[in-house]
C-alpha cells in the first residue's frame, strides 16, 4: 500500500499570493538518531523549527521582531505525516512555506526530503498571535503581521 503524500494542508483563496518559501539543508547527527541509526520521530519537529526560523528571517517575522512588537506566536496546532526515516549522516532538506491567511495566524507547511530526493515527511503548524504581556489572543492581525502581508502582496519576498 502506498500512502499519498500531503503537500497542501490549507485551503487558499483564489486571489491569494503564492507562498513564501525558505529552506535549509543539513546532515542527520549522531545525537538525533536512535540505536538503529534512524532519526527519532520527535526530532522532525525541531527540523521544522529550523526551517521556520529561516523563513522568519526572510520575512522579517523573527522572534526578536515579535518580542519588540509585544506579541508572540505560539504553535496552536502541529501535524506530521511520516513516509520514511532519515538515517545517521544522511543529508536532507527542509522546506517551509507560509501560506496566505488574512487572520491573526501563520499557516506554515513543511516538506522534508532525504538526500536521494525522496519525501521523508510533510507537515504543518498553525501559530496564533497573542499579546505577549497578557497572553490574550489577537483578534485582528497585529501591525507586524500587517506589514508582512503588505510586503508579501508587493512581491518583496520572492527571489
Amino acid at each position: 500500500m502506498t500512502r499519498r503524500k500531503k503537500t497542501n494542508y490549507f485551503e487558499v483563496p483564489d486571489n491569494a499570493p503564492e507562498p513564501v518559501i525558505a529552506s535549509i539543508t543539513r546532515r542527520c547527527q549522531f545525537s538525533e538518531v536512535d540505536a538503529l541509526g534512524i532519526v527519532w520521530h520527535g526530532r522532525y519537529v525541531s527540523f521544522f523549527e529550523e526551517a521556520a526560523t529561516e523563513l522568519g528571517h526572510k520575512c522579517d517575522l523573527t522572534y526578536e521582531a515579535m518580542h519588540e512588537a509585544g506579541i508572540a506566536a505560539p504553535v496552536a496546532r502541529l501535524h506530521i505525516d511520516y513516509y520514511r526515516a532519515l538515517r545517521l549522516n544522511e543529508r536532507f532538506k527542509v522546506q517551509a512555506s507560509v501560506i496566505w491567511n488574512e487572520g491573526a495566524r501563520l499557516n506554515t507547511q513543511f516538506i522534508i526530503t532525504g538526500g536521494d530526493g525522496s519525501c521523508a515527511c510533510t507537515g504543518y503548524t498553525v501559530q496564533m498571535f497573542v499579546e505577549a504581556a497578557t497572553g490574550n489572543v489577537c483578534i485582528l492581525p497585529p501591525p507586524v503581521l500587517t506589514v508582512f502581508h503588505d510586503k508579501w502582496l508587493a512581491g518583496v519576498f520572492y527571489d
